[in-house]
């Protein structure tokens, strides 16, 4: 079995990817609610960029966070969401093997990346919050800079440890993924090798990766709270609270669409699959407005532009 997947594994150029199955007469619906979805993660994304780098007052750690968090969540989904959207109006809906690798690692890479970066905003509201008079030394450019590659570093080695046990399998039973676009799991279904490794990865990846992010979350808050509700002042602890509380409702989003993507049953695919669109268009699409109408400094920042707008108009 093992040589045999090895030739069937070469043999192998391309994937069908199966889609959300709906009715013939549906498809042009679905593409339309993908174009609108994908278009207000466009926009979104790209004016939240747009203010965080030409307004200096937003020249501080927390929005430098939140400029790269926005470049991750439109990266993510115009990885996914085009081929879908073509493959939506076309016959064949396939995909190449080696477009098939490329999603998939970017897809991990940004994921993961994602994970980590939320964590450095919780480390960073830590700090501002429990240790202000140390903000500019412990978060200072530098520092952040350093946690963004490192962010960028943990995506690449577990994107390349995915797709490194995931394409190593041979695909002699099907190239048909049950999926709408190239996912580890629906991968792994198609495939005639044991796949007790690849779970392991998965497994260990899991723990290794996101179980840290999540206590970084976690007791960052704790500290927060602790500290915030000291505050002697409702006026000073509300705008404390304020500062986080954009954070932890994206926090919320990422994790809670996450994990209904990956505890859904897998004996449910089109279930899993309406999950993965919450994640891939609805999470990136939320993510700005969250932060436009939740943030004081964003929404001056929006009002501004909007005012220079008009008067040149």
């Amino acid at each position: 079995m093992g040589d045999k997947g090895g030739d069937n594994h070469s043999e192998v150029t391309d994937f069908i990817l199966v889609g959300i199955r709906v009715r013939p007469e549906l498809h042009s619906l679905l593409f339309l609610l993908f174009l609108i979805i994908y278009g207000m993660v466009l926009f979104g994304n790209l004016s939240m960029i747009g203010i965080i780098v030409t307004d200096p007052r937003l020249n501080t750690p927390m929005y430098f966070f939140l400029g790269n968090l926005s470049i991750i969540d439109l990266s993510y989904s115009t990885v996914i969401v085009p081929k879908a959207m073509a493959n939506i109006l076309s016959q064949k809906k396939t995909i190449s093997f080696a477009g098939c690798v490329a999603q998939l690692f970017l897809y991990a890479l940004f994921m993961v990346t994602e994970a980590f970066v939320l964590a450095a905003m919780a480390y960073d509201r830590f700090i501002a919050i429990c240790n202000p008079l140390l903000y500019t030394v412990r978060m200072s450019r530098s520092v952040c800079i350093q946690l963004l590659a490192g962010s960028y570093l943990c995506g690449w080695v577990s994107s390349i440890l995915q797709i490194s046990v995931t394409f190593s399998m041979s695909f002699c039973a099907s190239r048909v993924i049950d999926h709408f676009y190239c996912d580890s799991n629906p991968i792994e279904k198609i495939s005639c090798s044991n796949i007790f490794i690849n779970k392991m990865v998965s497994l260990s990846l899991a723990i290794v990766i996101i179980l840290p992010t999540i206590v970084v979350i976690v007791v960052s808050y704790m500290y927060i709270v602790s500290t915030v509700l000291k505050i002697r002042s409702s006026e000073g602890r509300k705008k404390a609270f304020s500062t986080c509380s954009s954070h932890l409702g994206v926090v919320s989003l990422l994790y809670g669409t996450v994990s209904f993507v990956y505890l859904t049953p897998p004996s449910n695919p089109e279930l899993r699959k309406v999950a993965s669109v919450c994640y891939i268009l609805f999470t990136p699409m939320l993510n700005p407005l969250i932060y436009s109408l939740r943030n004081k400094d964003v929404k001056d920042a929006m009002k501004k532009v909007l005012w220079k707008k008009k008067v040149l108009l």
